[in-house]
C-alpha cells in the first residue's frame, strides 16, 4: 500500500480574492446586493450581452465551418493577421510583426513572460496599483520584479513625474510592463505626451516595452486608444503586445487572445514566435480555435465588423455616461472623485480601506475587492446614486 501523503504533505494556497469574492456574492441571499467586482461590461438590465456581430459570426461559422480538427500551437493565421490589422492598423509600417495566438489575454502575458525570463538579469518594471494578476504572472516565470507608483488613490492623479523618473533608472534591457488604455485597476489614462516621454525614455534607455491592451475601444475609441502605443513602438527597437478580445469582443468565456512581436528584422521574430510556440506546446499545446474563429469572421467581412464597431461604440458612451453620473455622485463625498468622469474603461479605485470594504460588504451588500476597486462598467445608472450613498461615509 502507498502511504506516501503527498498531497497532504503541500502547502495551502489562499484563495484569489476576485474568485472569492465572486463566491461570496453568490451565496448572498439579500436581493438588493450589487457586484461591483467581477470584470465584465453589463448592460443597464445587469446583462453580460452576446454581441449581435458574435451571434452573426457564430451563425456563419455553423453554416461554413467544415472541421473541429486542431489549429497548431500557433494559432490561427487568418485571426492573427485580421486582429492585427485591426489593433495596430497602418502605423506600425515601419515595424515587422509576428504573432501567436493564446488563450485569452493572460495566457498571452505568461507567454511572454517566459519569453523574458530567459534573460535571468532583467527586471520587469510595473506601475502600481495594477491588475493583481499582474506580479502573480511574472513572479511564476523567476523574473524579477520592481515596482513604482503609478497613480495616487487620494487625489485621483497619475504620478506621471515618479513614472518617468523610475523608468530612467532601469537598466538597458530591462522590461516595463505598460497598459495601452483604460488602465485596470485605476482608470487613469495617459496624455498623448506622456506617451511621447515614455517613449523617449524607453528607446534611450534601450528598455523592452511589453503592452497589456486588453481594453481597446472602450477608452476614446479604437483607434485613438492604441496611438500612445504605437508611438512607443515606432521609437524602440523591439517590443511586445499581448491582446485580449475579451473586452471587446465581449468573448470573456471564449479565452480568446494573441501576443505579438515587433522588430526591425523578420528572422529574429520568428525565432521569437518558435520560442513562443514550444512554451505553447509545453503547456496548453494549443490554443481554443471558436473566439479566434469568430473575431476573423468579424473583421474579415464589412457587414459584421461594422455592427461590432456600432456595439462597441455604444457600450464605451454607456461607460462615459456612468463615469459622469458616478463622478457628481461620489464627489459630494470625496471632491478628488470627481476625476472620475475624466477617467477611461471599466474600473476606477476609491479611497477606502480594506476594512471599510468589508464593512460595506456585510452591511449594505456592497461585493468590491479590498483594494477599492470598482466596476464602472458592471453598474446600472439607476444605481449610481444609491451606490454611492451607501459607499460615500466609508471613503477615506
Amino acid at each position: 500500500m502507498n502511504t506516501t501523503a503527498f498531497f497532504d504533505s503541500l502547502t495551502e494556497q489562499k484563495p484569489d480574492p476576485l474568485l472569492e469574492l465572486i463566491a461570496k456574492f453568490a451565496a448572498d441571499p439579500r436581493s438588493g446586493k450589487i457586484d461591483l467586482g467581477v470584470g465584465v461590461y453589463r448592460d443597464e438590465t445587469g446583462r453580460t450581452p452576446v454581441m449581435k456581430a458574435v451571434k452573426a459570426a457564430e451563425h456563419h461559422l455553423w453554416e461554413t465551418q467544415q472541421s473541429k480538427s486542431y489549429i497548431g500551437p500557433e494559432g490561427d493565421p487568418v485571426f492573427l493577421r485580421a486582429l492585427a490589422s485591426e489593433v495596430f492598423g497602418e502605423r506600425h509600417s515601419g515595424k515587422y510583426l509576428a504573432g501567436i495566438q493564446t488563450p485569452g489575454g493572460t495566457g498571452a502575458l505568461r507567454l511572454a513572460a517566459e519569453l523574458l525570463a530567459l534573460d535571468k538579469r532583467r527586471k520587469i518594471w510595473i506601475g502600481t496599483p495594477t491588475w493583481v494578476n499582474h506580479q502573480a504572472i511574472f513572479a511564476s516565470v523567476g523574473l524579477q520584479i520592481a515596482t513604482y507608483r503609478f497613480f495616487d488613490i487620494g487625489k485621483q492623479t497619475v504620478l506621471i513625474d515618479e513614472m518617468l523618473t523610475t523608468l530612467r533608472s532601469a537598466a538597458p534591457g530591462d522590461a516595463v510592463l505598460l497598459q495601452t488604455s483604460c488602465h485596470n485597476p485605476t482608470g487613469a489614462g495617459l496624455s498623448s505626451q506622456n506617451w511621447r516621454d515614455i517613449a523617449e525614455i524607453v528607446a534611450d534607455k534601450g528598455l523592452l516595452p511589453l503592452f497589456d491592451n486588453a481594453y481597446q475601444g472602450l477608452g476614446h475609441g479604437r483607434v485613438e486608444d492604441a496611438t500612445g502605443m504605437i508611438d512607443v513602438i515606432e521609437a524602440v527597437g523591439e517590443a511586445m503586445v499581448a491582446v485580449s478580445c475579451s473586452k471587446s469582443f465581449s468573448l470573456y468565456r471564449e479565452r480568446t487572445g494573441a501576443v505579438y512581436l515587433f522588430g526591425d528584422q523578420q528572422a529574429p521574430l520568428n525565432k521569437g514566435i518558435g520560442n513562443l510556440a514550444s512554451y505553447a506546446r509545453a503547456s496548453y499545446s494549443m490554443p481554443p480555435a471558436h473566439g479566434a474563429a469568430i473575431v476573423a469572421a468579424i473583421l474579415q467581412d464589412p457587414s459584421r465588423r461594422r455592427a461590432w464597431i456600432d456595439e462597441l461604440s455604444k457600450m464605451r458612451n454607456r461607460i462615459v455616461e456612468i463615469r459622469q453620473a458616478a463622478a457628481k455622485a461620489f464627489a459630494q463625498f470625496h471632491p478628488d472623485l470627481a476625476n472620475i468622469a475624466s477617467q477611461e474603461g471599466m474600473f476606477s479605485l476609491l479611497p477606502i480601506s480594506p476594512e471599510n470594504v468589508r464593512q460595506l460588504r456585510a452591511e449594505h451588500g456592497i461585493y468590491m475587492p479590498d483594494s477599492g476597486r470598482i466596476n464602472v462598467a458592471g453598474m446600472r445608472l439607476t444605481d449610481v446614486a444609491s451606490v454611492a450613498e451607501r459607499i460615500g461615509p466609508y471613503l477615506a
